[in-house]
């Protein structure tokens, strides 16, 4: 909901209000300017809108309709029935309470919110389009926070009814029965999961050999292997090459390295191979913003484009796509605004993939010290050992941690089991505050909890392991 009309003025002019951009405003606000923060669509952005939130309250879902009908092996048995569109109409409430809790804090810090959609004509103006008005406005900084959109495949419009986004998937409202699912990148994995515990028949089309590139093989294997556990069809080196309708149903047509023609029958095409900044509508290319190869506006450590009074965060701004890192950036970017000496530490960002089992990490991993030349030493711990994890009834996995050989210092972490992504975080404090490995294994951990794990991997890397085998 805009405030009413738009300012000719503005100390920042914030373009765009998802995790970078009204995190942004909010922190700007705080530091006494005055702040414009304009958004074209709703307030909060994909994460809270169409994806962190959203995904994780189905994911939530999914998971507890699953341990449902598959908890007899814990003497329960029971019968019951999945509703999607009630399903959907929980998740929803969930995102519109956090909308209204993001504009009534941006409000409280003195922010005013336009919808619409702004442009920049200089480095000191920009056209502001709102509600049929086209106003020109005037600000001494500006942040770039218009985040990113998923990647259009050739032939693969989003607007043709059975092929969907990652958005459009998040609010179906009935269960297709058969579910292709174009990427095994994190969203194609995580929303997978999703529609297989529900119930689809999911077929996941990946051009690559293996799922979730980006993480060690040994993180994705008991993904991978549980994925196969719930059902999900994998067909690897295949890339998908056209569609057409055949009754009700799509016809996927696919192509293998090989130079083979193959298909697959669904009611409904999840395209899930990454995303792309928003950079087109808001005057980079009008006034010169520096980007990178791959479209992401160029920016430093304090979140500055190749104009000093112009920034960027989040998604628009470059990997990794992630929303606590638009976050910081948002933070930084009001801060270095405001005078202070203000930088981004990209060493500490965590990422995770909320699959299950879940993986996280953060800092150093072992092949990128070792591509350093650094001596260091790892210590793991495998969730199998776990008490906690036992009682939980998911006990795949590990926890690793790399320190350096000589001084101890902890340099990062790799999880990949039960409650992963809440485990990194203690990992990264420990990063944050130049923590050793004796450190870690020095804090005592409440038993019986996962978190005892990452005390474990600590003394595991020092050789005091009690419950493992010491390396």
């Amino acid at each position: 909901m805009s405030d009413a009309g738009i300012p000719n003025s503005t100390d920042v002019l914030v373009i765009g209000g998802g995790s970078g951009g009204y995190v942004a405003a909010i922190r700007a606000g705080q530091l006494d300017m005055d702040v414009t923060l304009v958004e074209k669509d709703a307030f909060g952005g994909t994460c809270l809108n169409y994806g962190c939130i959203p995904s994780k309250a189905l994911i939530t879902a999914s998971n507890l309709a699953f341990e449902a009908g598959n908890a007899e092996r814990m003497g329960i048995y029971g019968d019951f029935q999945v509703d999607l569109s009630e399903m959907v109409d929980w998740k929803e409430g969930i995102v519109s309470n956090l909308t209204n809790g993001v504009e009534g804090l941006c409000r409280t810090n003195g922010v005013q919110l336009v919808n619409g959609e702004a442009k920049l004509v200089d480095e000191h103006s920009a056209v502001v389009r709102s509600e049929g008005e086209k106003e020109p406005i005037e600000f001494q900084d500006a942040i770039i926070a218009t985040g990113s959109r998923p990647v259009e495949i050739p032939g693969f419009s989003y607007s043709d009814g059975p092929i969907l986004n990652s958005k459009q998937a998040l609010a179906l409202e009935s269960l297709p029965e058969k579910l292709a699912i174009i990427g095994a990148g994190y969203i194609g994995i995580e929303m997978a999961g999703v529609f297989a515990k529900l119930g689809s028949d999911v077929t996941v089309v990946e051009m690559l050999d293996s799922i979730i590139p980006m993480y060690a093989d040994d993180l994705v294997a008991p993904v991978r292997e549980r994925a196969e556990d719930l059902g999900i069809n994998f067909r690897f080196g295949e890339m998908a090459s056209e569609w057409e309708l055949a009754g009700d149903r799509v016809t996927l047509k696919t192509e293998t390295e090989d130079g083979e023609e193959r298909t697959l029958a669904a009611d409904k095409v999840l395209v899930a191979v990454g995303r792309e900044p928003v950079t087109d509508t808001v005057g980079v290319q009008d006034i010169s913003i520096s980007v990178t190869e791959n479209g992401f506006i160029d920016t430093n450590e304090r979140c500055q484009t190749n104009y000093n009074n112009i920034y960027a965060v989040g998604d628009t701004a470059g990997e990794p796509l992630l929303a606590h890192k638009a976050s910081m950036e948002g933070k930084t970017a009001a801060e270095v605004i405001a005078g202070e000496p203000a930088a981004v530490d990209y060493q500490t960002i965590p990422a995770v993939v909320f699959t299950e089992p879940e993986i996280a990490q953060v800092g150093w991993t072992p092949e990128r010290a070792q591509s350093s030349n650094i001596e260091f030493i790892t210590g793991e711990f495998p969730f199998s050992a776990s008490g906690r994890a036992l009682t939980t009834g998911t006990s795949e996995g590990f926890v690793r941690l790399i320190a350096d050989e000589e001084t101890g210092m902890l340099l990062g972490g790799q999880l990949v089991g039960p409650e992963a992504s809440e485990l990194v975080g203690e990992v990264g404090l420990a990063i944050e505050m130049g923590a050793t490995i004796d450190d870690v294994s020095a804090t005592i951990h409440t038993h019986p909890t996962l978190s005892e794990a990452v005390m474990e991997a600590a003394e595991n890397a020092s050789g005091r392991a009690i419950h493992t085998t010491n390396n």
